[in-house]
């Protein structure tokens, strides 16, 4: 984002100003360096070792003017310039731990009169290295020693009344000693079941692990079902937790199953409201009686699916269900939504649509019903306006390889439709294939090496971030591999860099608070992504149920254009661990960054706002929300003079925001008497416009006074009936 209020860049001077910086002016902080290991003698001269790195900024001058510009290499022609106050830094990852020699910062007019040099092995626990308290600008050669990864220009005062503006910024030191380079590719491990049309035992391997997947919503078995490409017949596929089943094909008819993918609901009585946590991609089905079940809700993405029949939503008895995705696929014949109370479907290709109960989006779907809203409850949009597929494995012959598919821009229908999609092959050699027992000291390594991620099925505790800072990187996960952040450290940060996708993974908030659980850039992220954004796929975000687990805010979104394609971020209302207090988590998602895009959000039951949005032009297609069941009596979520906190709110300050389908339910089991004053909050403004927003009382436990603001009727005439209060458009 740039700076507000910056007058305009022609006003800044055009000179350089070059002269040596005296030694006198570097006054070294001794004691703080108690902290950093001590330098040791090294063999090999110092290096430069901070070009070409990740850099980035508290913030910019303009988008000329970005962090990168500072460690390009170049002297003379690109710099990074902040906004124009004081107390604004730039920091470069260097990839990896360093021991550190000195620093050449090249000032360009508007230098800094005192600036610290600080150093952190993980990008958050900062030590001054050495502080210059009266800079004169020109080009300042500073002594650095000890060691980190991640090295910052703290300015703190400016010399002019313009920002701190560097031409340069120089690391040198040397590195190794941080054990051996660690290799590619491998073995999928354990939990990977790789089958080809000749293997026998198929069914029965696929029946033991539904056995013991079926009902263990908490346990901690993971499992992935990796199909190589040919044809398979009589099958039956029960998909049970934390499972994922996936053709090994660049196409979904590379591989076709003449029999079932089926998840119901026998293990819960016929009730697939818990159906959570499983997948299933790039497939094509012959249903043995022309219809597939799918009766799934939340954490469970249909992907790259061929069905050539109908699919049923719904679990045998017609019990409820309560919401799911399907992207990139096409189902031949009708879907039938039967008792599915919302859902989203996008860039896909359907024979029909039967039923709607709450809530049913539609963005990019040729076959899918017009918009009706509010009844039947249809919101549909033509074309998504920018997306990515998930990237997924494959074999191309007998290697494997990652296919990160392209981006696409008012897209409709299948990206495959017309052959093979377009996108970038990557091979296994290039990616650290994560396996149960690592590290994230190891799995940090093996980043900072420049190798993708690639989590084998599995759960991974992590005693520090993962840091994932070069553009374009990969983390994918199989069969919700699972990463458990210990001691309170966030599991996993983003630098604000280009195109990293994120996806098929599940985060579960540890027993100490975390103040987040995933972060997409920096606080004051400004890069323009537009061309290359960051996407987050299939990733969940969990806080209790499988054990006590807080964290304030669940997902912090600073970089600017990311894509956040279906994602369930859930403080459990069920399971272990479960109280107001126990497993405490205040916010849902926050989203600061700039032209977010979210296709497929759901986020429920937080302690005060779901999600709060402070970005500039977000836009949100497809919003499912349950308030928290466990709020103890209404002084509990009193919001000011508010009553409760609003499951979506834009913040006061923004300009544009649009959002499309969206749905709040509230279910306070506690104290029904609770009474909720509206579902969403915005400012009312002509660029902020939302399109069907309802809110339902389920069975009259707790109500809704309003819809939006001050807007559509209350929930209480409605009684115990379930029946939504609507609004079409706001304003």
């Amino acid at each position: 984002m740039s700076s507000l209020g910056s007058p305009p860049v022609l006003r800044r001077p055009a000179s350089r100003v070059r002269r040596a910086t005296v030694g006198a002016l570097v006054t070294s902080l001794a004691g703080s360096l108690l902290a950093l290991a001590p330098a040791t003698t090294a063999q090999a001269a110092p290096t430069l070792l901070s070009q070409g790195k990740t850099a980035t900024a508290s913030s910019t001058e303009g988008g000329a003017f970005s962090a990168s510009a500072a460690v390009d290499g170049d002297l003379t022609g690109t710099r990074w310039a902040s906004a124009w106050q004081d107390a604004q830094w730039i920091q470069v990852d260097l990839g990896s731990s360093a021991t550190l020699s000195h620093a050449v910062l090249t000032w360009e007019a508007a230098y800094g009169k005192s600036y610290s040099i600080q150093a952190s092995e993980n990008g958050t626990d900062w030590r001054t290295v050495t502080t210059v308290s009266a800079g004169d600008g020109g080009t300042d050669n500073v002594t650095l020693s000890g060691t980190g990864r991640y090295i910052r220009m703290n300015g703190l005062t400016r010399a002019t009344g313009y920002g701190f503006s560097l031409w340069e910024f120089q690391v040198f030191g040397t590195t190794g000693g941080t054990g051996p380079t660690l290799p590619g590719g491998g073995d999928l491990g354990p939990n990977v079941h790789v089958f080809d049309p000749a293997t026998p035992g198929i069914q029965a391997k696929l029946d033991q692990v539904f056995q013991e997947q079926e009902s263990a919503q908490f346990g901690s078995g993971r499992h992935a079902f990796l199909f190589k490409p040919g044809t398979y017949n009589g099958l039956n596929a029960q998909i049970g937790f934390y499972t994922q089943i996936a053709g090994l094909g660049l196409r979904p008819g590379d591989t076709t199953i003449n029999g079932d993918v089926t998840v119901d609901a026998g293990w819960f009585n016929g009730n697939a409201t818990q159906n959570f946590w499983r997948g299933a991609e790039g497939l094509t089905l012959n249903p043995v009686n022309g219809t597939d079940r799918w009766a799934v809700s939340q954490a469970s993405s249909f992907r790259r699916m061929h069905v050539k029949g109908g699919l049923n939503l719904a679990p045998n008895g017609y019990g409820w269900a309560s919401g799911g995705y399907i992207a990139d696929s096409k189902i031949d014949g009708q879907i039938g939504n039967y008792s599915q109370q919302q859902w989203y479907t996008r860039e896909s290709t359907i024979g029909g649509w039967s039923n709607s109960v709450w809530n049913q989006t539609f963005s990019g779907v040729e076959g899918a019903p017009a918009t009706s809203f509010p009844e039947p409850r249809y919101t549909t949009l033509d074309t998504t306006p920018v997306s990515r597929e998930k990237p997924y494995l494959y074999l191309d012959g007998n290697e494997y390889k990652v296919f990160a598919p392209a981006k696409r821009v008012n897209a409709r229908g299948t990206s495959w439709a017309n052959g093979a999609p377009q996108g970038e092959s990557i091979p296994l050699s290039q990616f650290y294939v994560v396996k149960p027992g690592a590290t994230a000291a190891t799995i940090n390594q093996a980043l900072s090496q420049g190798l993708h991620l690639l989590f084998t099925p599995g759960v991974y505790h992590v005693d520090q971030t993962i840091n994932v800072n070069r553009a374009n990187t990969i983390v994918l996960g199989l069969g919700l591999a699972t990463i458990i952040p210990d001691n309170g450290v966030t599991a996993m940060k983003v630098a604000d860099v280009d195109g990293v996708r994120l996806a098929g993974f599940l985060i579960d908030a540890g027993p100490v608070n975390s103040p987040t659980l995933l972060e997409l850039g920096p606080q004051n992220s400004s890069a323009d992504h537009a061309a290359n954004p960051t996407t987050v796929q299939d990733v969940y975000v969990r806080i209790g149920g499988a054990g006590a687990g807080k964290a304030t805010t669940s997902v912090v979104v600073n970089s600017d254009d990311a894509i956040i394609d279906h994602t369930w971020v859930w403080r459990a209302d069920h399971g272990e661990g479960v109280g107001w207090e126990t497993n405490r988590a205040d916010y849902g998602v926050r989203v600061n960054g700039d032209d977010v895009l979210a296709t497929g959000l759901f986020v429920e039951h937080f302690n005060k706002y779901d999600v709060e949005w402070y970005g500039e032009r977000g836009r949100t297609i497809f919003y499912q929300n349950e308030k928290a069941y466990d709020a103890p009596n209404q002084a509990a979520i009193q919001n000011g003079a508010t009553k409760g906190y609003a499951a979506y709110r834009v913040d006061d300050s923004v300009n544009t925001h649009e959002a499309w389908g969206l749905g709040s339910y509230c279910n306070y089991n506690v104290d029904p008497n609770i009474r909720q004053d509206h579902g969403f909050k915005a400012p009312v403004k002509p660029g902020v416009k939302f399109h069907s927003l309802l809110v339902v009382s389920l069975g009259g436990m707790g109500h809704y006074n309003h819809v939006i603001n001050d807007t559509g009727a209350s929930t209480v005439p409605a009684g115990t009936s379930t029946v939504p209060s609507t609004v079409v458009s706001f304003p």
